[in-house]
């Protein structure tokens, strides 16, 4: 298939040359969204999840290392967000079961159009802009989580600290197929150091099962050696087809409503107009000692979730009838993907009947809800 007619199949070239309509598989790859804060300190092997939005820390193995993770303000013409990883304790002995990775998981009902495990599956490509103080080699790895199968290809950082443009073109699979729901279908994933037990065996550049030895064979690239060293990484686009179309640039409120299925913060003290007080819901006393309330979410979650709640001691309020109580914390008793109900049966001492509103007390008071793969 020509280039031309690739670019017709999936989006629409306008008069000018732009490529337009839906093409970016990959969500919050501009790091323009980071609902957890924006500089997290401190990340080692404990430390694996969610940082900026979307994107995951993994650590694994016996490494002494520790990273900082940046939604920093350099990138590339076009950009104003990357993630920056910062190595703040260094580590020179590359133990067999150490790696570092930067993962990303799509559900199966957004991968349909891959087509994966027919005669028929597409190739997809993935672009992306990167800068890191190192030059060298660098492996990704695209996994079928759910059949064990996976595809790697490298890339090299040719110049320090400069920004350079990677683009990797991976093969369909006829193998396997990503089943139509909410579950991981495919993982990404970036190495930023590989021990042997990664690297001993022959880089898997074609679908295959699962060969740990066979992921990144070939990765020079180890961020841990010292504390100078630095991995930038912004402009992450997946697309069908064997073409790297220019970055699909979405609004900042389309963006954080795709990550929104996945995490949404509710309230969070730090970001009220006082520093304190953020408002969280309307509730109401069921029994003199329980207090119950409803939130509608923004936007459908992607399954069930779960509260994230920074609690101390009077960290909410719930105001009432002309005072207030001080609350520590919450909990869900009722919940679906939109509307979800949660309650307090430890901390109130009210009327039956009465209403009131429920805010954040301390800087530090969170209310989140998490719902990530």
């Amino acid at each position: 298939m020509s280039k031309a007619a690739e670019l017709a199949k999936w989006g629409e070239v306008s008069t000018n040359g732009q490529v337009s309509g839906r093409r970016n598989i990959i969500i919050n790859g501009a790091f323009q969204i980071a609902q957890r804060g924006t500089s997290h300190t401190g990340l080692t092997n404990g430390s694996n999840g969610y940082y900026l939005d979307r994107f995951k820390f993994a650590e694994s193995g016996t490494s002494g290392a520790t990273y900082t993770i940046t939604q920093a303000t350099d990138g590339p013409s076009g950009f104003g967000n990357s993630m920056k990883f910062d190595c703040t304790t260094a580590d020179t002995s590359l133990g067999a079961e150490e790696q570092l990775r930067i993962i990303s998981d799509y559900e199966g009902l957004d991968l349909q159009q891959l087509k994966k495990g027919t005669s028929d599956a597409e190739k997809v490509t993935l672009s992306f802009y990167v800068k890191s103080n190192l030059t060298g080699t660098a492996i990704v790895t695209i996994y079928d989580t759910p059949n064990s199968r996976h595809i790697s290809k490298s890339y090299t950082i040719d110049s320090a600290n400069t920004w350079e443009r990677k683009t990797l073109t991976f093969d369909g699979d006829t193998s396997g197929a990503i089943d139509n729901d909410n579950t991981t279908g495919f993982r990404i994933e970036w190495h930023l150091t590989a021990g042997a037990n990664a690297t001993s065996g022959t880089l898997a550049t074609s679908w295959a099962g699962f060969t740990a030895a066979n992921q990144a064979v070939g990765q020079t690239i180890n961020l841990a050696t010292s504390t100078d060293n630095n991995f930038f990484i912004t402009g992450v686009q997946m697309e069908v087809g064997s073409q790297a179309t220019p970055f699909e640039h979405r609004s900042y409120g389309e963006e954080l409503a795709l990550c929104q299925r996945y995490y949404t913060v509710v309230a969070h003290g730090a970001a009220a107009q006082d520093g304190t007080s953020h408002p969280i819901s309307m509730g109401a006393v069921y029994t003199s000692s329980t207090l119950y309330a409803n939130l509608e979410l923004p936007c459908d979650m992607r399954t069930t979730p779960t509260l994230e709640i920074v609690s101390a001691t009077n960290y909410y309020t719930f105001y009432r009838n002309g005072g207030g109580d001080s609350v520590d914390d919450f909990a869900l008793t009722k919940w679906g993907t939109r509307v979800l109900e949660f309650y307090n049966n430890s901390d109130i001492s009210g009327t039956a009947g009465h209403s009131g509103f429920i805010r954040t007390a301390n800087s530090a008071a969170k209310f989140a809800l998490t719902a990530e793969l």
